[in-house]
């Protein structure tokens, strides 16, 4: 490998929107990311802040047509 081009590589402070934070290893010494395994909907089994609302659902809504078209 070639001295001087590639960067530090360090311990990585990642704190989630959630509260959470745990250490990964980066080039970056913070990061800050929306969701983490402790509240991912996946992980969680639970819904929680993610919109139930699906994209025909939003698209209707959004231009006015009535669900009950002949």
């Amino acid at each position: 490998m070639k001295k001087g081009i590639h960067p530090e590589y360090m311990d990585t402070k990642v704190t989630c929107a959630c509260g959470n934070t745990f250490t990964v290893r980066s080039n970056k010494p913070t990061l800050e990311v929306e969701v983490c395994d402790k509240c991912h909907p996946f992980f969680t089994g639970k819904q929680g802040a993610v919109k139930k609302a699906g994209r025909v659902e939003k698209f209707n809504k959004k231009y006015g047509f009535d669900k009950k078209a002949e």
